[in-house]
């Protein structure tokens, strides 16, 4: 494993973060530059950490890690997303109405934790691969090195999709949050379709 490897690895990893931050900027269009740039550090942080660990976890965790972490997925992200999609419907009801809307809701500390845990999981088991090749003799990159690559590579991928989904925010107005939550489901669902098939 070259570090052209190791960057599309990077690449490949990044995008169900990215996903789910495009979905953050949708949800709060108005999102300051200093959010966005947390948001990208915790979901570039989270794939840069989470291969270390499964790399030094090794054989111990690699079947439960590859059996647990699609439904963990599923649950935080339909967790986060069913609660955005219900907080939509109501926005459009009163939008409809014509209630006053509170402003969107900001991405909370709490609700990115868990979506930076949800979207990193599956970066343990690239950890438990590398191991693999480390002993095979196939890894000419070493592991911190190759973390940080990662890391970086989900950092500015994600941060670029903070960005745009926020730039589309403003464009969706009222159905941001909805489409947020659509978007948040879906990725669950499609992490835990690939992890059970």
């Amino acid at each position: 494993m070259g570090i052209l490897d190791v960057i599309f690895t990077g690449v490949g990893l990044s995008m169900d973060a990215a996903a789910v931050g495009a979905a953050n900027g949708l949800a709060e269009p108005k999102m300051r530059w200093r959010k966005a740039l947390l948001i990208a550090l915790f979901f570039g942080a989270a794939q840069g950490i989470m291969p270390i660990l499964g790399y030094y976890s090794g054989a111990i965790f690699a079947s439960f890690v590859s059996r647990v972490a699609p439904y963990v997925a599923l649950a935080l992200l339909g967790f986060i997303g069913g609660k955005m999609i219900v907080e939509g419907i109501a926005d459009i009801v009163k939008r409809r109405r014509g209630d006053e809307t509170a402003p969107p809701k900001p991405i909370t500390l709490p609700n990115l934790c868990l979506q930076t845990v949800a979207t990193s999981i599956d970066a343990l088991a690239v950890g438990i691969s590398m191991l693999a090749l480390d002993r095979a003799g196939e890894m000419s990159v070493n592991v911190f090195v190759s973390c940080a690559v990662i890391a970086a590579c989900t950092f500015i991928i994600s941060l670029a999709a903070v960005l745009l989904g926020r730039k589309f925010g403003n464009f969706l107005a009222g159905k941001a949050g909805l489409v947020g939550g659509v978007i948040l489901v879906a990725i669950g669902l499609k992490i835990f379709l690939e992890g059970i098939l």
